[in-house]
């Protein structure tokens, strides 16, 4: 990541490497940079950033109407159809040249493999947790995912972290140690999500400025497909995939219910494309504020429209981490305004 003082790498990493595993995944394929042009961010420019992680802050609603569909074959079902819209559009944009030779470079395509591995275990935690009534420990792993980024830079890059970044992951610490002294139990659906994607980032942080997003997607899900293909004619011979076993009595008709598993695959490239071209016009700090809007949105959608419990504990971590946020939010923001100075010095 040139450009960047060793100190400033974590926090970089930070805005550079963006989350949705709702979708929060195939977004570190961005390759996030200051715009060109120094003018102030435009009301339009604003939305159209803002646009994805709104996005990504309903996938729960979407997820959660998939149902009986279980999650691995929801992710059948994404990965697949996801692949589809993917080639279509590289088809479209007469860019599958780019994509041939992202395969044919053994390097960037077992890189990519293993991303796809990872961003399979973290979309299919993700969508457990929507159908089985964990979306706030969903939206709480997408809290503190920015401190397990760091951790993964000190730890696995032999990064050096600055005196806010070690407070705010101790933070981030403590905020566990509450879930777990007051509920009595380990937030494992936040800690695999959080640990799955900081993987996905730390695994892609080498060739994400070699691949474009949506043929770095292709790549992802190309490698998941076969064997998740294998699965689900495993599951359509046991006669146990939900289209074989749709019920009137669900709320949605069979045709809708088909269209939606389909419609996975476009839902989750649509707010890829668009951060991809907000990323362009906004600068880092933006784009670092507004990618907290996609885990608050979860958060309201798991209280008050699936009617999670929400304990006093939960609330007490909860704050705990936003403020960890705040710290590592001012963190890089100010190591970001001197790295910009460095470099208008040199």
């Amino acid at each position: 990541m040139s450009g960047f003082s060793t100190r400033g790498q974590t926090a970089a990493v930070i805005f550079r490497v963006q989350w949705d595993t709702s979708a929060k995944s195939t977004v570190a394929n961005v390759k996030l940079m200051q715009p060109q042009s120094a003018h102030r961010p435009t009301a339009r420019d604003i939305s159209l950033g803002l646009a994805p992680y709104l996005l990504w802050g309903v996938f729960p609603l979407y997820f959660h109407a998939l149902q009986p569909a279980g999650a691995l074959e929801v992710i059948v079902h994404r990965a697949v159809w996801g692949l589809a819209s993917c080639l279509l559009v590289l088809v479209f944009m007469r860019r599958l040249g780019q994509l041939r030779r992202a395969m044919s470079n053994r390097t960037i395509f077992a890189r990519l493999s293993v991303a796809g591995l990872l961003i399979a275990i973290n979309w299919t935690t993700y969508v457990y947790a929507v159908q089985s009534g964990h979306t706030v420990d969903a939206a709480l792993g997408y809290f503190i995912n920015p401190l397990v980024t760091v951790v993964l830079g000190m730890v696995v890059l032999k990064e050096r972290i600055t005196r806010l970044q070690t407070a705010a992951v101790v933070l981030g610490v403590i905020a566990v140690v509450i879930i777990v002294v007051g509920l009595g139990n380990l937030p494992w659906v936040s800690l695999v999500l959080a640990g799955s994607f900081g993987a996905y980032a730390l695994v892609k942080k080498d060739v994400a400025n070699q691949v474009e997003p949506i043929e770095g997607m292709a790549v992802e899900t190309m490698a998941i497909s076969v064997p998740l293909v294998g699965y689900y004619i495993w599951l359509l011979t046991q006669n146990q995939t939900s289209i074989q076993n749709y019920s009137p009595a669900n709320a949605l008709p069979l045709g809708w219910h088909v269209a939606l598993l389909v419609g996975a695959g476009a839902v989750t490239m649509i707010p890829l494309v668009l951060f991809a071209a907000a990323a362009k016009r906004l600068p880092l700090t933006v784009i670092g504020m507004l990618q907290y809007v996609n885990p608050i949105i979860q958060l309201i959608i798991g209280v008050l429209v699936f009617h999670e419990a929400m304990q006093p504990t939960r609330w007490v971590a909860t704050g705990v981490i936003w403020i960890a946020l705040v710290v590592l939010t001012v963190d890089a923001v100010r190591t970001g305004r001197q790295n910009a100075h460095l470099q208008s010095a040199n």
